[in-house]
């Protein structure tokens, strides 16, 4: 027998040697991945973030879409349904109550409660009708239980969530916040083939399913809590000082104005804000003269009480004033337009078949779409490279409005026919301004989640987005003036410069967000240490 053929025959043996290997291990291998479970949708984090944001936007839906509807077919006067829109100062004012929700924790039993006090506010009204005094009261509780409900999840997605999943969570916030809004129009819908009984108790039902995945989501995990005193503690701690009374006066004096100007106190009351102003003048002057001659110590009660530490210990980082100055204008220029669109649209001569199939359902997709991207890309390119990124994006959809009122007739010049490039302008910058919109605001939320302080969650969150809420209010305010006196087109391209004074402070803003970072990862390793013990 030759070398070669002894060679083949060993490397015949070899071979099916090889592939018998071979097969045995892709047989193993399939066993193994035929053993191994698939992995359930709901043992992601961000399965619970939209199931939770889902029952966030809906109650918003039910109070801004179904309410006033249902009060119209009933009869009420439009005065009456525009009063009602006072109640949902409950949002604005949130930050007021959000601490009782760090101090107490358990977030999902805040939610469920939460849910199952507004399904049985929609049940009453399904066994009632008319429009009387218990009206005002159930739909106020229903706003407050709202409110409650958004503090209790923002608190809960800030605590499971690490640093590099907020982008894309937040994304996901986005969408499913509006899908749930929309829910609410498919219940406004089934009062006609179910009535409003029916409607309602529909309502009450997707309410109870929201309370049941509330209490089936994963606990939040432990946290080290704050060494709090008790509030009388606190409210005596904070009659000595001035300067702190004075902040929180500052705030309640805000808070007032907010409520004010929505109801219109000081119409029937003249003196309304001399008598306000006043008594918080009074307040600190007798805290001026109970205070002590030395200086309050680092542990002093108003530092660690349970209803304005979480405000003091955010006030008292390095560079606040910068952040809560960029938290107030970054979205300036998009709110400062938004509110102007529509108007636009109407005066150029669109059709609201139009308006309400591109502006509002196309651009609702590509919001969502947008939010989704900046998520994405916020996870990627981190949180301070994601913000002046998207926010150059975001300024440069309002150039795109502005272009198409320089081109588009509007007003007495409307009645000209629209040309066909007229509305290809027309939808190409409101698909712009859609998805840039979501862009921004993906990864600014995400900045708001990363520099609050997990043990306070919830307040300082609070805080945050009613600040970012105040710009809101008062850009549409101020938008209506600008666009009377100037033009569409000349306010818009204003509006594009709004934009670019929060990117002035984006150094601050770095800042904060390294601190943040470091000091998450120094409670990270004492938690460790501590489970490790």
């Amino acid at each position: 027998m030759n070398a070669r053929s002894v060679c083949g025959k060993w490397e015949g043996k070899s071979g099916r040697r090889r592939r018998r290997g071979v097969e045995s291990g892709s047989a193993n291998r399939r066993s193994i991945t035929a053993l191994t479970p698939t992995p359930r949708p709901t043992r992601s984090k961000f399965f619970w973030i939209a199931l939770l944001y889902f029952s966030e936007g809906f109650p918003l839906g039910v109070f801004y879409e179904i309410f006033p509807v249902y009060f119209r077919q009933q009869g009420v006067d439009l005065r009456s349904i525009g009063v009602l829109s006072l109640l949902g100062l409950a949002w604005t004012l949130k930050f007021l109550w959000a601490p009782a929700i760090d101090h107490y924790r358990h977030h999902r039993l805040w939610m469920a409660c939460a849910d199952i006090a507004m399904g049985a506010v929609m049940l009453a009204f399904a066994a009632s009708a008319g429009f009387g005094p218990w009206v005002w009261a159930l739909i106020g509780l229903f706003t407050v239980f709202s409110a409650t409900n958004d503090i209790a999840i923002d608190g809960y997605s800030i605590e499971i969530l690490d640093r590099g999943e907020l982008g894309l969570a937040n994304g996901i916030r986005i969408g499913f916040y509006r899908v749930g809004m929309l829910a609410s129009g498919l219940v406004l819908i089934l009062s006609d083939w179910i009535t409003w009984p029916g409607a309602f108790a529909s309502g009450a039902a997707i309410l109870g399913f929201a309370a049941c995945a509330c209490l089936a989501a994963p606990r939040e995990p432990k946290r080290e809590r704050i060494e709090q005193n008790s509030l009388a503690s606190e409210l005596r701690g904070l009659a000595g000082r001035p300067r702190a009374l004075a902040l929180v006066l500052g705030f309640a004096l805000g808070a007032l104005w907010l409520a004010e100007r929505a109801a219109g106190w000081s119409n029937t009351l003249p003196a309304f804000w001399w008598i306000a102003l006043g008594i918080a003048a009074a307040a600190l002057l007798l805290s001026v003269a109970a205070a002590p001659a030395r200086a309050p110590r680092a542990a002093d009660p108003v530092l660690r009480g349970p209803m304005f530490g979480a405000l003091f210990s955010l006030l008292g980082r390095q560079g606040i004033v910068a952040v809560l100055g960029f938290v107030l204008i970054f979205k300036l220029g998009d709110a400062s337009m938004g509110f102007m669109v529509k108007p636009f649209w109407v005066d150029a001569g669109f059709s609201a078949t139009e308006i309400g199939l591109v502006s509002v359902n196309i651009g609702l997709g590509l919001s969502i779409a947008g939010g989704l991207t900046g998520g994405w890309y916020t996870d990627r390119a981190g949180l301070f490279r994601a913000l002046w990124v998207l926010g150059l994006w975001q300024a440069l959809s309002n150039i795109g409005y502005a272009l198409a009122a320089s081109v588009i007739p509007y007003g007495a010049a409307a009645a000209v026919t629209l040309e066909p490039w007229h509305r290809a302008v027309m939808y190409g910058a409101s698909a712009a301004e859609s998805f840039t919109g979501g862009l921004g605001t993906a990864a600014f939320l995400a900045f708001l989640m990363a520099i609050v302080d997990k043990r306070r969650s919830a307040a300082e969150y609070a805080l945050l987005s009613s600040v970012f809420a105040l710009s809101r209010s008062v850009a549409g305010w101020a938008g209506g003036f600008g666009a009377e006196a100037m033009g569409y087109g000349p306010y818009f391209l204003v509006t594009f410069f709004l934009s670019f004074p929060a990117l002035l402070l984006l150094p601050w803003v770095r800042r904060m967000i390294d601190e943040a970072q470091a000091a998450a990862g120094h409670a990270s390793e004492v938690e460790a240490k501590r489970e490790s013990v």
